[in-house]
């Protein structure tokens, strides 16, 4: 096992990893822009190096001050969290050539799922299905035309290096496609740097289904159930949970297997997630894998008993897998809202501003990832996920009780600030979702109904 380890990551996650090494034994490294110069990672690391200011390209990005600060403290590896330069191959393929261990897939690895387009390639080759459309980059908008005349409306334009629900763009008609054809290109360049982008018939009404998958280098692998992760807004996930309901055991067994087999085809190695959309006929389609912790992954350690960033650090330090498939017993369902400072009422829209209360939920088989704190600063400059609330039942029915209950004890007030909760419990209260029938549709006929 690691001596110690660099962080390069802020929020939730860097205290969520600190955490574990502490578990382990193993010495953490936080790294903070002067934004965060006050956060709980850099008060719970045993070291900290502040690497800029608060703009991300500045600190979280700049790959040459995370790997200055690693050889400057003898960190032995680099943590990437989530976000950030976590599917970053070059950042991965920086690290190796300094001598120093990502923890996550090799870079080709990385390289490999970054690219949507050449993942949907490699994933077919490994015999996963994929929905239809473009293997390859659609260079112009008369070719992305011919797409989507070929596989039929609606369409979805997503960047070929995109990301955590960014840079897509659904079109339901061809009067529609060429201007969402260049916005979704201005969009993937401004984001990611790359105005690449493909197409994919777009499922109505479909589930997003995810599988946890852990890889070691000695090619054994298993996946640890899945995860719903359906309800959604501009594509990010609001709810989690896990496992997938109202889907049935073989179509949810099948998924699982083709997640493993994909992950063993590309030589994966560490955690990592394959999601799938699954239509009305519970027929699956492969859509991409995120080489990286996910924010939802409490919600598989909660049924599981499994530490995922605990093996992370076990497979990164070259240790086999410590269990077998068979092993692997999930019991239970889990279920997570992520509270993010947005206001609802106005598009979900930020809402920063200075916790004068900041009191989270208790109670029995309830946790509460978070960084924050009464008296923290809810920037502009990051994402606005402010807390990740899990609970834990052995049926769903009372899951999503304990959840509503808990999010009703949750105390946060600040002058500026609004949060997703009361949204969240609106969900909660749905019927349709309290019944396990829902998809991706669910915010936006909610949010309709407010309107």
């Amino acid at each position: 096992m690691f001596e110690k380890i660099l962080i390069a990551n802020r929020g939730e996650i860097a205290l969520r990893v600190v955490r574990a090494c502490r578990e382990l034994g193993v010495r953490t490294v936080a790294v903070y822009s002067t934004a965060d110069a006050d956060s709980a990672a850099v008060r719970l690391a045993d070291e900290a190096v502040r690497i800029g200011p608060p703009a991300s390209r500045h600190s979280y990005l700049n790959t040459p001050a995370i790997i200055e600060a690693a050889r400057q403290t003898g960190a032995e590896a680099i943590h990437p969290g989530y976000g950030f330069l976590s599917e970053d191959p070059d950042f991965a393929e920086v690290c190796e050539e300094a001598g120093l261990v990502f923890i996550g897939p090799g870079p080709e690895v990385v390289r490999g799922f970054g690219d949507k387009a050449r993942a949907r390639t490699l994933m077919a080759e490994a015999g996963l299905p994929l929905s239809p459309g473009s293997t390859e980059p659609v260079t112009s908008a008369a070719a992305a035309r011919a797409v989507a005349e070929e596989i039929g409306y609606p369409v979805i334009i997503k960047s070929v290096a995109g990301g955590g629900g960014r840079g897509m763009a659904v079109v339901w008609s061809p009067s529609e496609l060429v201007e969402a054809y260049a916005r979704t290109q201005l969009a993937a360049q401004a984001t990611f740097g790359d105005n690449r982008v493909y197409l994919e018939s777009y499922l109505v009404n479909a589930r997003h289904i995810e599988v946890q998958v852990l890889c070691d280098s000695y090619g054994n692998g298993v996946h640890l159930g899945t995860r719903d992760c359906s309800v959604q807004r501009r594509h990010q996930k609001l709810v989690e949970e896990g496992p997938a309901t109202g889907l049935c055991a073989r179509t949810l067994d099948a998924i699982a297997d083709a997640a493993v087999r994909g992950a063993l085809a590309v030589g994966y190695c560490g955690a990592g997630t394959f999601e799938f959309l699954v239509d009305e006929a519970e027929n699956f389609r492969f859509i991409e894998a995120n080489c990286r912790i996910q924010v939802e992954h409490p919600v598989t350690e909660m049924i599981s008993g499994i530490d995922l960033v605990h093996e992370q650090l076990h497979i990164a330090a070259g240790i086999p897998l410590r269990m077998r498939q068979d092993e692997i017993r999930l019991r239970g369902t889990a279920v997570e809202c992520r509270v993010n400072a947005e206001d609802p009422e106005r598009g979900f829209a930020p809402a920063p501003g200075r916790l004068d209360r900041f009191q989270p939920p208790g109670g029995p088989f309830t946790r509460v990832d978070t960084h924050g704190y009464a008296g923290y600063l809810v920037g502009p400059y990051y994402d606005s996920l402010l807390a990740k609330v899990i609970v834990w039942a052995p049926e769903r029915d009372l899951a999503l009780d304990r959840m509503d209950r808990a999010l009703y004890e949750f105390d946060i007030a600040g002058a500026g600030v609004r949060t997703t909760i009361p949204f969240l419990r609106r969900i909660l209260d749905d019927a349709a979702f309290r019944k396990g029938r829902y998809s991706t549709a669910l915010v936006e006929r909610l949010m309709d109904a407010t309107h």
